[in-house]
């Protein structure tokens, strides 16, 4: 979900930018290592970030000041990993910005941190442990995207809550009116990616073979 334009207090708008740079700036590198040395790559990473791009540009406003929307990170943050994913995040909340009016400029790093960061970061976290317990890729693709969703809203009501009353009551009447659209919408997202992982098993399976938690660069091999 997007934080609207003018929604937070200036000071609230640098500290987000201010721990959102960092990972932009490693992801940013990441990518353009990959793209540079994996070729192959391109095509998936391009499949990452049109996933962010159409399914976050699915808006449903909110009484909030902010508006509900899948993420679409649950794909990008298992294959490429949490920096990687900020950065993808970033190219699309700055055009969803510019040329759709969807969030805004100044709360972009608030937004960057919550959807790009935070949310991909739990989704990762169950990715990885619901793989390593059950082997069951699309089982855990669909966690990964459910949670990469709902946790992102947790931190956008958490964002909202320190610029607008910082107290329990606050957080939780905006995780309330936060949970009548995400929960819907993060269950939908998950079943989503559930199917294209269940595609991908049966189709591209050499695809997953790159994801985070099992990708490795290729070794130069000595003359």
């Amino acid at each position: 979900m997007h934080i609207m334009e003018g929604f937070l207090d200036p000071i609230w708008c640098a500290v987000w930018f201010v721990l959102a740079i960092p990972f932009v700036i490693l992801g940013a590198k990441k990518i353009i290592d990959l793209m540079r040395n994996h070729p192959e790559h391109k095509m998936t990473i391009a499949l990452a970030g049109a996933f962010i791009f159409l399914l976050s540009s699915l808006k449903i406003p909110s009484v909030t000041g902010s508006s509900s929307h899948p993420t679409g990170t649950g794909f990008s943050v298992v294959m490429y990993g949490i920096c990687a994913t900020s950065f993808l995040a970033t190219i699309v909340l700055i055009f969803q910005a510019i040329l759709l009016a969807h969030g805004g400029l100044t709360t972009l790093g608030a937004n960057i941190f919550s959807m790009g960061i935070a949310g991909p970061a739990c989704g990762l976290l169950f990715w990885i442990l619901l793989k390593k317990a059950t082997g069951n890729v699309p089982l855990s693709m669909f966690f990964a995207a459910l949670f990469a969703d709902l946790f992102t809203y947790v931190v956008t009501a958490f964002q909202m809550t320190l610029n607008h009353g910082q107290s329990v009551e606050a957080f939780v009447d905006f995780m309330t009116n936060y949970a009548v659209t995400q929960i819907p919408l993060a269950i939908i997202e998950g079943i989503l990616f559930f199917m294209f992982a269940t595609y991908l098993i049966r189709n591209k399976p050499e695809l997953l073979d790159i994801t985070v938690d099992s990708f490795k660069p290729k070794k130069e091999v000595s003359a």
